[in-house]
């Protein structure tokens, strides 16, 4: 019986192999392609996008097993895609303590002592924290150990902020560590000392890993747990992709660990949304490694792949990390922290690029950036590659020799919108208002040919992408500060802000052929909402929710 039955649903397999899956119709399809820029319905057969037109041309192929989704006038685009955030980072945020919104460090601590009472803490169990500013503190001051000590000195507690640049630990935590005055300084980071030389706690880039590495690894299956917990959150703002920067979220810091874990995600058709990891690989030895077992860029499927070599070279503009050129114009005694000297950049560049696997460099600060265009021009002047795509993450603080490169050297930009948001109202106090005027200057980049790639930085700010498109083109804050926006000269379109979040972020992984936009033979992935942003007024994009978030040509989050 079983046999017959198999020999019929064959063949009714055959007989309706020329009908789709789904449709989508009766909407404003805004499809980023220009050979069909506006549709009105799309049809979807086994996770492709098999045709885009008219509604009568797009039911014309259904069968009374296609699924029909009625758009019922909403705007549909090509799905999200986050161009750089850090999944298993957020995912682990939501197992912390959530500092975001902290107002002094009192708050902090009072917060802390309340997400401690609902632990079962055990002997040895680390608590963490992360999401505080101390911009938004009433003392505008780090915490330090002895602040943490009021919460607790017989568990290790760490706390992170906003930026995940700087963290500050109590003292159990330095005493696990094995971390005294009598600790040399570490290259490529700093941790503070009081005028006894004494550590105060504060932990500033790769001082934080003198800490961390003391924290226990976690399991492939708690790993795996945490990254189901960050997508099926994601996509609820109509992401469908991620380029994400994964390797060190975790302690022990194993990328073997987070690739596998991964992979059995893909492998088990349990991952809701696709997975470029930008692979943050901090020395050559880990770079070695991870080449020589096979790994490199386009490695993987179209649920998850191997994107770029991560390169970590500055920190934050709020903790006065990113590296500048000149002092800060706050605190002419720092110029933020180099994290690698040239020659070191230029090894981890050279040797990535030699391998075929392309670059994405983390540079906020100006010198940072000329740093790293100065390795780029090296190895293609060296070993030329047309179409490298090698990128820069961040972009923030540049002038005009800067934004040029960016055009004649082909190198991607990965920006932030959402940064807007607080960093409009500390930009001019750090650099200063001449070097503010050429910073964030993203209309800029559209208007030299840039590439640019939107992402979130997510959990450093929110992954809600249309309130990253509100900033892109309002430049205000989420308040609506200042009334005709910051900078307003270096508004980008809605158009160029979409483009962005979908074929730019697309272009940015060597996948435009196969997302970013609403065309045939692409993956059916797609985001509908409740207002068309093309039309509303630019202020009202902050209200706008997604109502659909359709991924591979099947409704995985809906209202």
């Amino acid at each position: 019986m079983t046999k017959y039955y198999a020999i019929i649903v064959s063949i009714l397999n055959i007989e309706r192999s020329g009908f789709v899956d789904l449709v989508v119709v009766n909407g404003k399809v805004v499809t980023m392609d220009k050979r069909q820029p506006i549709a009105q319905a799309v049809a979807v057969k086994d996770g492709r996008i098999s045709s885009v037109g008219t509604v009568e041309e797009i039911l014309a192929l259904k069968d009374a097993d296609t699924k029909v989704i009625d758009l019922e006038g909403k705007l549909m685009v090509p799905g999200f895609n986050d161009s750089h955030m850090h999944l298993l980072s957020y995912g682990t945020s939501l197992m912390k303590a959530n500092l975001i919104g902290t107002t002094s460090i009192d708050h902090l601590v009072d917060r802390m002592k309340a997400f401690m009472e609902n632990l079962n803490l055990q002997q040895g169990s680390w608590v963490e924290g992360r999401g505080w500013n101390h911009d938004h503190f009433h003392e505008k001051k780090f915490p330090t150990r002895y602040d943490l000590d009021k919460i607790s000195t017989e568990f290790p507690i760490i706390t992170t902020r906003a930026c995940g640049h700087v963290s500050v630990v109590n003292s159990k935590a330095l005493e696990l560590a094995g971390l005294t005055k009598n600790t040399p300084q570490i290259d490529g980071g700093h941790f503070d000392v009081d005028e006894n030389g004494q550590p105060t706690g504060v932990l500033r880039e790769k001082a934080l890993n003198l800490v961390s590495e003391h924290i226990p690894a976690p399991s492939v299956q708690y790993i795996k747990e945490l990254l189901m917990k960050a997508a099926d959150n994601v996509i609820t703002e109509g992401i469908t992709s991620v380029q994400s920067d994964d390797f060190e979220a975790m302690p022990g810091k194993d990328f073997n660990n987070v690739l596998t874990a991964y992979s059995e995600l893909a492998s088990e058709r349990k991952l809701p949304l696709r997975v470029y990891e930008q692979c943050l690989l901090s020395t050559k030895e880990r770079l070695n490694s991870f080449l020589e077992q096979g790994f490199n860029t386009g490695v993987g499927d179209d649920l998850f792949k191997i994107g770029p070599l991560k390169v970590l070279a500055d920190g934050s503009l709020g903790a006065r990390t990113a590296y500048l050129s000149k002092p800060y114009a706050d605190d002419t005694s720092t110029r933020g922290i180099c994290v690698y000297s040239q020659r070191e950049l230029d090894e981890l560049v050279s040797l990535a690029h030699n391998a075929g696997m392309h670059v994405a460099i983390h540079c906020i600060g100006d010198k940072t950036m000329y740093m790293s265009f100065d390795s780029f021009e090296k190895v293609l002047s060296k070993n030329p590659r047309d179409d490298h795509r090698h990128s820069i993450i961040h972009c923030q603080i540049t002038d005009e020799t800067l934004l040029d490169k960016y055009g004649d050297l082909g190198v991607v930009a990965h920006i932030q919108p959402i940064f807007i948001d607080y960093d409009l109202h500390i930009v001019e106090d750090r650099v200063g208002k001449e070097l503010a005027k050429t910073s964030y200057n993203w209309k800029g980049m559209f208007d030299r040919g840039v590439n640019v790639a939107c992402g979130s930085d997510c959990p450093v700010e929110t992954f809600d992408v249309l309130k990253g498109i509100y900033c892109a083109v309002t430049r205000k804050d989420l308040k609506g500060y200042p009334e005709n926006g910051w900078l307003p000269d270096q508004k980008i379109t809605v158009e160029q802000a979409v483009y962005g979040y979908t074929l730019g972020a697309a272009f940015a992984s060597f996948e435009e052929d196969i997302k970013g936009s609403i065309t045939p033979g692409k993956l059916a992935d797609f985001t509908v909402l409740s207002e068309d942003i093309f039309e509303i007024c630019p202020d009202t994009i902050n209200d706008v929710k997604v109502l659909k978030t359709i991924f591979n040509g099947k409704v995985v989050f809906e209202v």
